[in-house]
């Protein structure tokens, strides 16, 4: 038996040693896209505020982060959770911007306008306003495009968003003359207050402010807009935010706060709520804070329309608990929730301040006023309708919003109407995501 098992050990190393070696198996070095991918995945699961909804998913399905988030987001509430370039991301709420500066609507009578214009464009000296008619552009009737809601065919007559392209726009001006300019797209910096105005109604001195987005130029901007106000001792507040869908939260604060007292800053103008998991570390009350120019008012009111999004809805809420607000136009968009954002790579020990190529912004709480109100997932509702009317310019009191507005100061608002067709707008080129409030910087290593 000692022989025989012997040779049996003998003999198996020999067998195996006739077969051939089987190929190697190739190994996976993860792509950046792919790294990126993993590291959304593992911050979802720790502060996505509806990180309980998120379905389980074989990550070697999606080739990059933007793919894993449509996955993961709660479809059924969520439409704002983003990826972007983090470069880009970053330059846009510097309020750096290439292009002509124009927006443009489409009105009842079916003309094409100008609904809103940067004064950073070369067509602000020439005297373009909105309410202006845009007939043609490089000879191009642009109705006909609005109408059939071509965006491809818009974008393409715009051509691309890069300094130097040239458009020449036939304009049909107040007047009622046409006048044809050309203009080049450049890149400048944004405004963010697009008109303030100092209005003399019966009641008193009103200041009218047209607010659109809140972004890091915002904060010398409104300071400037509320010295103004202050030294033409305005006993009431007309904040138009019908195209602002947000941004900073830092800046939404300063806005709500310039309303009241410097005594106020000792009340809460809103909660920040975020989940379970991460909640008893994050979760944060925010005061008012104390402002150059605070007006001490006992009332304002607000221009909306279903674009004043995310920091717009902050400033409305936070000041119902304190002051008379009436909202004026159209229901909010209707996002109660904010963001934090993350720079992927994410930040570690050997590596603290890498070089970022993401931005990673995933809803991350609710936020509430003094009075627990928010969760308004469908818009806050206007008391008074009216109709965004882009055939006037902004601050002219005959604008139909405007008008509605300072018919609510004045005591003599109309019975509540369904408002008018609302205009299609539509920017220049391909937009970065909006519908923005951004909470504090919070941690995430991995």
């Amino acid at each position: 038996m000692k022989k025989v098992l012997l040779i049996s050990l003998l003999v198996i190393p020999v067998l195996f040693g006739c077969k051939e070696d089987p190929p190697p198996v190739p190994v996976h070095t993860p792509t950046a896209e792919e790294r990126a991918r993993d590291g959304l995945y593992d911050l979802m699961k720790d502060v996505y505020l509806w990180y309980k909804t998120m379905p389980t998913v074989k990550l070697s399905d999606y080739e990059n982060p933007e793919e894993l988030m449509d996955a993961l987001r709660y479809k059924q509430i969520d439409r704002w959770s983003f990826v972007a370039d983090y470069e880009s991301f970053m330059a846009s709420m510097e309020g750096s911007f290439v292009g002509h500066g124009i927006r443009m609507g489409l009105d009842n009578m079916d003309n094409v306008r100008v609904v809103s214009l940067y004064e950073g464009s070369d067509l602000w000296p020439k005297g373009v306003r909105r309410g202006w008619i845009v007939k043609e552009i490089n000879g191009t009737s642009i109705a006909p495009i609005f109408l059939s809601g071509n965006n491809t065919a818009y974008n393409n007559l715009m051509g691309p968003g890069t300094a130097g392209t040239t458009n020449t726009f036939k304009f049909i001006n107040p007047d009622g003359q046409e006048v044809i300019y050309t203009s080049v797209k450049s890149s400048f910096t944004i405004n963010s207050v697009t008109a303030t105005r100092i209005l003399d109604l019966p009641n008193g001195k009103t200041g009218y402010l047209c607010f659109e987005t809140f972004i890091d130029p915002s904060e010398q901007e409104l300071n400037e807009a509320f010295a103004d106000f202050k030294a033409n001792n305005i006993t009431d507040l007309i904040i138009d935010l019908r195209y602002n869908t947000g941004g900073y939260m830092d800046i939404a604060q300063q806005l709500a706060s310039f309303v009241l007292t410097w005594e106020d800053t000792t009340k809460v103008a809103y909660k920040l709520e975020y989940n379970e998991l991460v909640g008893p570390l994050w979760n944060e009350s925010f005061n008012f804070i104390r402002t150059e120019s605070p007006l001490g008012l006992d009332r304002v009111v607000f221009i909306t329309t279903r674009s004043s999004a995310s920091a717009s809805e902050v400033v409305i809420n936070s000041l119902k608990p304190y002051v008379d607000v009436t909202v004026v136009g159209d229901t909010t968009h209707g996002k109660p929730a904010g963001m934090n954002i993350w720079g992927y790579p994410f930040p570690s020990e050997s590596e603290p301040e890498p070089d970022y190529d993401y931005v990673f912004a995933p809803i991350t709480f609710e936020y509430l006023n003094a009075m627990d109100e928010g969760r308004f997932y469908e818009g806050i509702l206007p008391d008074v309708k009216a109709a965004d009317d882009i055939t006037h310019d902004f601050g002219d009191p005959e604008e139909a919003s405007l008008k509605a507005a300072i018919s609510v100061l004045n005591g003599t608002k109309a019975a509540t109407v369904m408002p008018v067709r609302r205009p299609r707008i539509w920017s220049e080129g391909t937009q970065l995501p909006t519908e923005l409030f951004l909470g504090p910087p919070q941690p995430f290593k991995k």
